[in-house]
């Protein structure tokens, strides 16, 4: 009778290893997160993929600072913009313009997004504009599901954008948590 439960233990061990195994095959995407710290952001966060940094400075016909970091791993897209508006006054309009140019780009236009979220990032200016949406069954936007969060520091201005093919909640948490603003 002991070796028959003996025998059995070990069965159901040797069942819960494998679908832990299969179960962590499954659940781990192909994401390589790293810290990043893209140069004139104020900005540290994880990306999962080396990421491509674009910056343009002040000029005296364009006298926004302005930058990007973007990459794209597991059919996923990830990218951080900032702009300096300089103008305290802009910086809420610019917040609200950041997001729904982005909404139009997608083909989302006109229609409502889920509900906002609140939206807490370490070092960010408190601002009723902070928030984070999604964005589902977006047409000819090449993805079709996106969250979006813009907050603000000071006058500058930041928006996170993670494009999927489908709704990936985790990769978004990992993204968005990992942020936060240089001192």
């Amino acid at each position: 009778m002991n070796s028959m439960r003996s025998r059995v233990r070990l069965a159901l061990r040797q069942t819960q290893l494998l679908v832990f195994a299969a179960c962590l095959s499954a659940c781990s995407p192909g994401l390589d997160w790293r810290e990043v710290r893209p140069a004139e952001s104020g900005m540290v966060l994880m990306f999962p993929c080396k990421p491509e940094v674009h910056s343009r400075p002040a000029t005296p016909s364009e006298p926004v600072r302005m930058g990007m970091a973007q990459c794209k791993a597991d059919g996923i897209t990830f990218s951080l913009s900032w702009a300096e508006v300089r103008d305290p006054a802009l910086v809420s309009p610019a917040m609200r313009q950041m997001r729904d140019a982005l909404r139009n780009k997608l083909g989302a236009g006109s229609a409502e997004p889920a509900a906002s979220q609140a939206l807490q990032v370490p070092g960010m200016t408190p601002s009723p504009e902070a928030s984070q949406i999604h964005l589902g069954g977006l047409a000819g936007s090449g993805a079709a599901e996106a969250d979006i969060a813009v907050f603000t520091r000071g006058v500058w201005v930041y928006q996170a954008v993670m494009l999927a093919p489908k709704r990936q909640p985790a990769a978004w948490d990992s993204f968005i948590n990992s942020m936060k603003l240089e001192t």
